[in-house]
């Protein structure tokens, strides 16, 4: 890596994530993880400073990330969805959840805590509008982006010296609201939906935002309206 500062960013192989790398790479070099080693492989090809991660970040350890001595932004865009309504999900998928959206992000956070500290730097977690408000069918996922606004409060107050930044966007035009859709039996309307590129603006604004401001929280919805 150079020395310019860096960026780790999780749930890079495509969408939000491969968004918010290219956001950074113009300023940062940037880590890439996530599972798809071809996709990580050909988005780091593309990007100046960029190095792909393969990992799962269920099992990440130590041994399995690579050395950092700074980090100066980490950015939690990985996430799963499985809708369902409580009488019907099992226990498996709510453990399936909680272990992508909030254990991973709360162990990846620790492991790299210290690099974080040395550079004082920032924490962004893309959250959802589920973070903000439960629905029916989505009990799980919202029960998991819940607890990560939780956790992102708790950062926030337990690292003074970092900035935690909670980004909620609304639907976005990806390969998981395809899923989503499916699972509703809804039509899928791209124009509709927020693209992966206005979420890592946010992103970008938070992490660029002078030192003198902390940006907490950032709500986005797209200007279409809420889909039915």
């Amino acid at each position: 890596m150079s020395e310019r500062p860096t960026a780790l960013i999780t749930g890079a192989s495509r969408g939000v994530g491969a968004a918010v790398a290219r956001a950074l790479a113009p300023t940062h070099d940037t880590l890439l993880l996530g599972r798809d080693r071809r996709a990580l492989g050909d988005l780091s090809a593309e990007l100046p400073g960029a190095l792909p991660w393969p990992v799962d970040l269920t099992t990440v350890t130590e041994e399995s990330l690579p050395h950092v001595e700074r980090l100066d932004v980490l950015v939690h865009s990985a996430g799963v969805t499985t809708l369902g309504r409580i009488g019907e999900l099992p226990a498996s998928v709510w453990r399936d959840t909680m272990e992508v959206n909030l254990f991973a992000v709360a162990e990846l956070t620790r492991l790299l805590l210290p690099a974080l500290r040395r550079a004082g730097g920032h924490v962004v977690c893309v959250n959802s509008g589920a973070g903000q408000r439960a629905n029916p069918g989505w009990a799980a996922y919202a029960a998991s982006k819940f607890a990560l606004r939780a956790f992102a409060d708790a950062l926030r107050q337990e690292e003074p010296e970092l900035r935690v930044t909670t980004i909620y966007p609304g639907r976005i035009d990806t390969d998981m609201q395809r899923s989503v859709r499916e699972q509703e039996g809804g039509d899928y309307q791209p124009e509709r939906y927020l693209t992966p590129e206005s979420v890592a603006r946010a992103v970008l604004a938070a992490v660029t935002a002078g030192p003198d401001a902390h940006l907490t929280e950032l709500t986005i919805r797209p200007s279409a309206g809420p889909v039915t």
